[in-house]
């Protein structure tokens, strides 16, 4: 029985959610699987990934074939990294604890570089806000002065007016 590590595809229409399986290679897609190692969000920036690294280390050293999109988000999380060094140990090349050292080593220097996308996404939205709030707090100023510009001149036409019907009551008067 060949086993692959996939995704299954879950959501709705639009809003894809996968879950990451070890399923048996002639399974339909989202059909049977042995085993669940974790999700894959797409939707959110960066991308949501839950993954049971461990899980995932044991079906790939028992011959599992991770397609390419699992393989790429096998090697984000760090499973692709830890059974390269489990290999190490195997053939005496390194020591359990040299290769978890260099696997946390790693995971930390991940972690780092994923807090700063963050960081720099929030800080971009933060700029983009403020951009919009200038641009529409200089649309408000103006329409208040076109506004006032619009009262003044309603204004002087008023006493414009008034002005004139003084004029003429006061030349009616006159003739009189």
């Amino acid at each position: 029985m060949s086993v692959k590590i996939r995704l299954q595809r879950h959501g709705k229409k639009g809003k894809p959610f996968y879950w990451i399986v070890a399923a048996d290679a002639r399974a339909k897609r989202d059909g049977r699987f042995l085993e669940k190692i974790g999700t894959y969000n797409p939707n959110t920036n960066p991308a949501t990934i839950d993954l049971n690294v461990d899980g995932a280390v044991k079906w790939l050293q028992n011959g599992a074939q991770p397609t390419d999109t699992a393989r790429a988000i096998l090697s984000y999380k760090g499973a692709m990294l830890k059974n390269h060094l489990a290999g190490g140990v195997r053939k005496g090349a390194l020591t359990e604890e040299q290769a978890e050292e260099k696997f946390s080593a790693w995971v930390q220097e991940k972690e780092g570089s994923v807090s700063a996308k963050k960081d720099s996404l929030a800080k971009a939205e933060a700029d983009e806000k403020a951009k919009a709030l200038a641009a529409e707090k200089e649309v408000n100023a103006k329409r208040e002065a076109e506004a006032a510009e619009v009262e003044a001149a309603a204004k002087a036409e008023e006493v414009a007016a008034e002005a004139t019907e003084e004029v003429t009551e006061e030349a009616s008067n006159e003739e009189e």
